[in-house]
């Protein structure tokens, strides 16, 4: 158990992916004394552990810090919720699973960005290490890392059907989107193991528990950074109601996430001078890119019946429901094991584009499918669901301080569809949709179009519903900008400039946001970021 006032070589921020990550590779030597600080709870919840209950969790108090953008002005003025783990792993605790590298042309435009070492070539060896893959060892993954990953494995027909239709519409099938097949439809890789879910938490930390020079304090909200000469000596945080401060001999990493990064770097004086002073916060080191860049997936929803009672209401039925947890409990296999999924793409909008700019997601079951049964509670319908995210979005949004008070959330500012290119990516989205949606042979499985309706078919129709109705994918990142530009926050190394004895490693260093789900890179950040510093 930490002391108060203890001193640490290495003090990380946050226990989620990359701060998991940071923890067990900057101890794993066993003289090397690390403190990792994490606001959130423990992870023994089942449900934390249950593949299918994971939608349920991002809007548990218990379990998400419960943010909200402010009203986003070219979405209809909504706030748009932006569900963040609180707990042990962070997000990695509570996410969707879909474990996505993105494109390598992503990590080469970090490259040219200025991100020297971030290159495809530099970060392919980091996400080998990650992997325990089920394809095995191999050219483009790993057979023996710390997170195991696991092929979906949905309703066999329906995957078969969905993906023949999505070929006869012009797209390619992929057998590994994380591979030499980055392009195409088919299925998604899964951070499960055993039927549970492999977090960071669970795939690095729990492993690490146990040494004697690894200190975790859960409930422990940082509020300040200390410098002393220009350089972070320490960390002050509330644990029960305690204020309480550790001292890094070496290093602090800040892996707190997009949002919760920038704002300690802002409450520390470290950020934009004009914004901080308007707060009464004494400027460090005036950075204006602290806060800026922000970046995340918009996601257009549609919403198709089934022709046939065929979706995965039929397992939502509390008799079923129950021998599934039952059969997942002593088995790790069922469909409580899983997701039900039925494909996952990635496509261009456009042939003379590089890399493809939309992800599309489908399911057979509703977003706000629940346990039912006759004459105690109505299921919500068997139908096919699909998201289909902008890649590479264009719009760009903010975090800066709501006040001076580290406890108060600070305001969240997406600014998405400000960008007329992404609402225009969007809305051939939903044509695209369509028009696999109506192939065979999925499209004799396929009823009518509930959401927008086949009556949304103008541009401006389908706008005003995407204005309406377009959320994000909960991937938040690019606050704390890596690269060498004047609104770099850290530099390629991760050090934040002007300071010393201080990085940050999580999503809020992305330049540019990749193409997919963003928890495997983070995981990867961890890994490259470990090395960094024990170089």
């Amino acid at each position: 158990m930490q002391a108060n006032g203890a001193r640490y070589d290495y003090v990380v921020v946050g226990a989620g992916s990359a701060g998991c990550v940071l923890a067990n590779r900057l101890s794993a030597d066993g003289r090397t004394k690390v403190l990792l600080l994490e606001a959130g709870g423990a992870d023994r919840d089942i449900r934390l552990r249950l593949p299918i209950a994971a939608r349920p969790l991002w809007f548990d108090p218990r379990f998400n810090w419960g943010y909200a953008s402010e009203p986003e002005p070219h979405c209809a003025d909504r706030r748009i919720p932006i569900p963040r783990g609180k707990v042990l792993g962070g997000s990695s605790s509570i996410n969707g699973m879909f474990y996505v590298r993105g494109h390598p042309r992503d990590y080469d435009q970090w490259r040219q960005l200025g991100a020297e070492g971030w290159s495809y070539d530099d970060v392919l060896p980091y996400f080998k290490r990650i992997e325990t893959d089920w394809r095995g060892e191999g050219p483009f993954h790993g057979g023996s890392g710390p997170l195991h990953l696991t092929r979906s494995a949905s309703e066999p027909h329906l995957v078969e059907s969905f993906l023949a239709a999505a070929e006869r519409a012009g797209f390619k099938r992929s057998g590994d989107s994380n591979g030499a097949e980055p392009e195409g439809f088919g299925l998604p890789d899964l951070t499960i193991r055993r039927g549970r879910r492999a977090s960071a938490s669970a795939a690095y930390l729990r492993a690490a528990r146990d040494r004697s020079n690894l200190d975790v304090a859960i409930g422990a909200q940082a509020t300040r950074l200390r410098l002393d000469c220009g350089r972070a000596v320490a960390i002050d945080y509330l644990q029960r109601g305690e204020a309480r401060t550790a001292w890094a001999e070496r290093e602090i990493v800040l892996s707190a996430g997009a949002i919760n990064s920038p704002q300690l770097l802002m409450l520390s004086g470290i950020g934009p001078a004009d914004a901080l002073r308007a707060h009464g916060i004494a400027i460090a080191v005036d950075l204006p890119g602290v806060g800026r860049n922000l970046q995340d997936h918009p996601a257009a929803g549609m919403d198709f019946a089934c022709a046939e009672p065929i979706g995965f209401d039929r397992e939502l039925r509390l008799d079923r429901f129950a021998v599934s947890l039952a059969r997942w409990a002593l088995c790790g296999t069922g469909p409580a094991a899983g997701l039900p999924v039925i494909g996952n793409g990635f496509l261009r909008t456009r042939p003379e584009l590089e890399r493809p700019d939309i992800q599309m997601m489908a399911t057979s079951a509703s977003a706000f499918a629940r346990i039912w049964f006759p004459g105690l509670r109505k299921p919500k319908g068997h139908m096919f669901v699909t998201r289909t995210v902008l890649l590479h979005p264009e719009s760009r949004g903010e975090v800066t301080l709501a006040s001076a008070d580290p406890l108060a959330k600070p305001k969240i500012r997406f600014n998405l569809l400000a960008m007329r290119t992404d609402l225009a990516t969007l809305r051939q989205s939903i044509r695209i949709t369509r028009q696999l949606f109506a192939e065979p042979p999925f499209a004799a499985l396929c009823g009518c179009e509930l959401a927008p309706g086949p009556d949304v078919e103008s541009d401006e129709a389908i706008d005003a519903y995407l204005r309406r109705s377009v959320g994000t994918t909960f991937h938040p990142c690019g606050t704390c900008a890596m690269g060498n530009g004047l609104e770099a926050v850290v530099d390629a190394r991760l050090k934040v400039r002007g300071v010393e004895g201080l990085r940050v490693a999580d999503a809020s260093i992305m330049p540019t946001i990749i193409g997919g789900n963003i928890n495997a890179p983070v995981i990867m950040i961890g890994e490259k970021a470990s090395d960094l510093i024990l170089q």
